[in-house]
Parts: C-alpha cells; structure tokens; sequence
C-alpha cells in the first residue's frame, strides 16, 4: 500500500500562526514544555473553568496517570480500557498497580463498545 491512511490527519492553522509561537519558543530559549505559553494557558484554563490550578502536561500518558491518581486508584483496581490504543494508554493503570480490561471498539464510533463495557461491569459485579 503506498498511501498511508490516517486515523487523524495532521493539519495546521490556514493562516499559518503556529510558526510565530515556534520562532518564539527558540527565540526565548523555551524549548522545553515549559515557559509562558505553558504558564498562560493554564491560568486561562483555570479561569476559564472556575479553579484555582490548572497542569498542563506532556502527554496523554502523564494526564492518565495523574487521573488514575487523583481518581484514588490503587493495587488491584479493575480500570476499563479502549482496545483500540497504545501502550501510553495503559501503561498507567499498570504504574498503579491496577488491572486493566480491555474493551473492544465499536465498529460504528471506533470508541469503547458500550454493549461490551455493560456485559464487562455486570461480569464483575
């Protein structure tokens, strides 16, 4: 096959704006994901959602773990996950020790089967 088929195709601005923030990160030297653009848009997302803190962080992976975290997961907690997904996704239920269960993808959505996701929870309880 020579042509690649994207789940999601990258696309950028029309208007071509991501290259001011990209001279300006190497002008300032913020090449790191940190700097005030970080720092911006956590405070206008705290604003924006009525909360004292927002954390803007470097990966999905990172967002899931704090989550699971936050969420009081802990050793042998049964976590529902997307079968349709990387290793990123999942990694994080196994930080915590937890167990995760895969769910199949709708055919439909390519989201979680909600049929499965039902027959999964009445399995375990």
């Amino acid at each position: 096959m020579s042509k690649k088929i994207y789940l999601s195709s990258p696309h950028m601005s029309d208007e071509g704006y991501e290259m001011q923030y990209i001279k300006e990160a190497f002008d300032t030297n913020w090449i790191a994901p940190l700097g005030a653009n970080v720092t911006g848009f956590e405070n206008e997302l705290a604003a924006k959602i009525g909360v004292k803190h927002a954390a803007a962080l470097i990966s999905g992976t990172a967002a899931i773990h704090m989550a699971l975290k936050a969420a009081g997961v802990e050793t042998g907690d049964i976590v529902y996950c997307q079968s349709l997904t990387f290793a990123g996704t999942c990694n994080p239920i196994i930080y915590q020790n937890a167990i995760p269960v895969f769910i199949d993808s709708d055919y439909e959505t390519w989201n979680m089967n909600p049929d499965d996701l039902e027959k999964a929870f009445k399995k375990i309880s």
